[in-house]
């Protein structure tokens, strides 16, 4: 039977574990290195890293950091930032991880979607979409680039066709949420539900296993994705990598027999 799942989201700045507000101000938190053996320790159900570097300064993917965050990992991983090519999607799995993920790349073309897909299987394809709700007119828009460009589609209807295009799970990340641990946007996380038919996952707004809850309340069996959450400790926002107990982990989990 399919879980709702929970997952420590990793975002590399320069080398480096850091986490935003806004997409803003990356806070240097750690090195990524050692944050993966404490997830490993804690058992957590899966990983994202995302390098918010590679694709704003337009370099490839930094296959030597991936190999030795795979090489370290011993949940599933899953890796986004540069990849613009079925090629260095093979390249990434062949290193050990599980899932890549893409996001400007998928905006430009679908196409790539649909290659990447029948390269390495489309359970192994996650599509970012970062964005936006919209001052006027309701609805929210796609942004690529670390949220600083607007890509001109709507959150929803892009979904809907990267899932038609082959990917394996799409995961919808609200800019203003981010970091901000004010609960995620419950409402879009509904609307998408009832959008598309492959695994989704949230994140942007996550500040408690109460808001994890909430989340698998509002949709089910999903992806409970944060950042905030497990890097950071108490009122003051002390750096501490953290993750629920199994015990925690299992009453949240529980809520979905009640959601179907």
């Amino acid at each position: 039977m399919l879980r709702p799942r929970i997952i420590p989201c990793l975002l590399v700045h320069e080398g480096g574990l850091v986490k935003t507000v806004k997409f803003k101000d990356p806070k240097y938190v750690g090195d990524p290195i050692n944050a993966v053996r404490i997830f490993n320790e804690k058992e957590s159900d899966e990983l994202v890293v995302l390098d918010i570097d590679a694709t704003k300064n337009g370099v490839e993917p930094d296959y030597r950091m991936i190999s030795h965050l795979a090489a370290e990992c011993r949940m599933p991983l899953c890796y986004g930032g540069g990849i613009t090519t079925a090629e260095q999607a093979s390249r990434i799995i062949s290193l050990g991880v599980e899932k890549v993920a893409l996001s400007a790349a998928a905006v430009q073309s679908l196409a790539l979607v649909e290659e990447i897909a029948a390269e390495i299987g489309r359970q192994s394809v996650v599509v970012v979409i970062d964005v936006r709700k919209r001052m006027l007119g309701g609805g929210y828009d796609v942004y690529t680039h670390n949220g600083t460009r607007k890509a001109g589609l709507g959150a929803l209807e892009f979904a809907e066709a990267a899932a038609r295009a082959g990917a394996g799970e799409i995961v919808m990340n609200v800019i203003e949420r981010d970091g901000t641990m004010s609960g995620y946007d419950l409402n879009l996380a509904r609307q998408l539900r009832e959008r598309v038919n492959v695994p989704i996952s949230f994140l942007g707004g996550c500040g408690s296993l109460d808001d994890i809850a909430a989340l698998i309340d509002a949709v089910g069996v999903v992806g409970a994705v944060a950042g905030s959450l497990f890097v950071f400790k108490g009122q003051y926002r002390a750096v501490l990598i953290n993750y629920p107990s199994p015990d925690a982990r299992e009453a949240i989990v529980q809520r979905v027999a009640h959601t179907g």
